[in-house]
């Protein structure tokens, strides 16, 4: 049995990166690989001496479980990063066995692995594009897990609430073990992507974005990419800025920025009043670190006045069958066919007296979590967003699925979690959206976690040809009067 976690998930080469690591074995030692077209074995060490440390036990004496609330405070073991790695997104993998085979591109999911970020010593000189891993989101989720052991540790299973303290909500530490899932299924095939068809970028984690209110200021583009539900104040104002400066993001990503987090304990962990259960109970409502609401029910700052779109417009799919659940395979009708975001695709939206095209029909790419906008539509049929709960002005409804039904059999909905509010009367049913709007430089959403996917297994011609059309035109910066 091995495992083990990162003290900081981002390193700039030349830097030091610091592991902490649990054995039962005599010794160990660390392989790393950098994730591009391939997994690509780069380094492995010498033989580490092994140690077995245990789990703090969850603080509300839950049986068998550990704590999502603190540091696991493992030993720690640094190591230097050398300044010839080639900056991206990496995995380390922890081998207790010699025999144990190299991973690879098929083989990027398990345990006893981690990734993290290289980051160039100058940031920009590289791309002009830079990739944000939702890391805060993949520590909410992450269990704890290991082969053999349930420990269900996280912000979903038995979180950890601080009723006292300021400020108050569920705490998650960010230095716990868990292996790697969401960046097989999400980053994975779209970093490979990415490389495959001569698309350099650079990436950072959402600490990297919280920490530093310069580091948007050497690129041209932000990609938020798959499920990047949790942002902090911090985060938020920096994106916001770079848009506001010329900078242009595309949200190839869903249930984005629908609750606010507070980083603490030396950026370590982070804290946020949401509304998930703690055993029977919901510790506060309503959950005030929610983006949408008014204060003092929620932070007051709709997340579609950045996206353009949001959570409680749109839906999930979990069924029986299991995550990722049913899904629908009609994909987006589509709308304004002639805007630039469609150049080369050859989709039509009916204006020509046919039927509109459906992007994405046949793939899996509405799901697994959708967000939309609040629209009405004209007499000919084609959508409109209304922004009354945030959504800009310029807003373009490019493509919409209607989500019927949306399945609420997932968990309890009390305070519109999952899928928001109830619908009002004679209000537009809940829709997937994809559309684009302007606030300085561009923002585009894909309205849909599942972007990356099907763009990333080249599932759909014009979900590709769209993703070169927003990578080439919005890695350069909008000139501003």
């Amino acid at each position: 049995m091995i495992e083990g976690y990162l003290g900081r998930e981002s390193v700039t080469s030349g830097g030091e990166l610091t592991l902490h690591v649990s054995t039962d074995a005599p010794r160990f030692r660390l392989r790393f690989y950098r994730l591009g077209r391939e997994l690509e074995p780069v380094a492995e060490t010498d033989w580490h001496p092994g140690s077995l440390h245990l789990p703090p036990p969850h603080p509300d004496a839950v049986p068998g479980r550990a704590s999502p609330a603190e540091d696991w405070g493992w030993p720690p073991l640094t190591l230097p990063v050398p300044e010839d790695w080639t900056p991206g997104m990496h995995l380390v993998q922890f081998v207790e066995d010699d025999e144990l085979p190299l991973l690879d591109a098929s083989t990027v999911e398990g345990p006893a692995r981690e990734f993290f970020v290289v980051r160039p010593k100058r940031a920009g000189s590289r791309s002009t594009i830079l990739y944000k891993k939702s890391t805060f989101t993949r520590h909410a989720y992450n269990r704890s897990d290991r082969p053999g052991e349930d420990r269900a540790a996280s912000l979903y299973d038995h979180p950890v609430y601080l009723s006292d303290a300021n400020p108050r909500g569920h705490k998650v530490s960010l230095r716990r073990p868990g292996g790697v899932i969401d960046l097989a299924y999400w980053d994975a095939p779209f970093i490979a992507w990415l490389e495959r068809n001569g698309y350099p970028v650079e990436f950072c984690t959402d600490l990297d974005l919280h920490e530093d209110p310069e580091l948007l200021s050497s690129y041209g583009l932000l990609l938020s990419v798959g499920h990047d539900e949790y942002w902090s104040d911090a985060m938020r104002a920096h994106a916001e800025r770079f848009v506001g400066d010329g900078g242009n993001i595309a949200f190839l990503s869903a249930n984005t920025c629908w609750w606010r987090i507070h980083v603490t304990d030396r950026n370590t962990a982070f804290v946020s009043d949401t509304d998930h259960h703690v055993g029977d109970d919901y510790p506060h409502l309503p959950a005030t670190d929610q983006w949408w609401p008014a204060a003092p029910d929620g932070v007051g700052r709709p997340e579609n006045s950045l996206t353009g779109v949001s959570f409680r417009n749109g839906g999930m799919w979990a069924s029986p069958g299991g995550w990722p659940g049913d899904r629908p395979r009609d994909g987006y009708t589509v709308q304004h066919a002639d805007h630039w975001v469609f150049a080369g695709t050859g989709l039509r939206d009916g204006s020509d007296g046919s039927g509109p095209d459906r992007l994405g029909a046949g793939t899996a790419l509405i799901g697994y979590e959708c967000d939309g906008a609040a629209y009405t539509r004209d007499a000919d049929g084609v959508a409109h967003a209304t922004g009354e709960d945030g959504t800009p002005d310029s807003f373009l409804i490019l493509g919409i699925h209607v989500l019927e039904p949306v399945h609420e059999d997932f968990h309890d909905f009390k305070w519109s979690h999952w899928n928001g509010p109830a619908r009002e009367p004679g209000r537009s049913p809940r829709a997937a959206t994809m559309g684009v709007h302007t606030a300085g430089g561009t923002v585009f959403t894909a309205g849909t976690t599942d972007w990356p996917v099907v763009c990333g297994h080249e599932q759909d011609a014009g979900v590709v040809r769209i993703t070169r059309n927003l990578l080439e035109r919005l890695r350069h910066r909008t000139t501003r009067p």
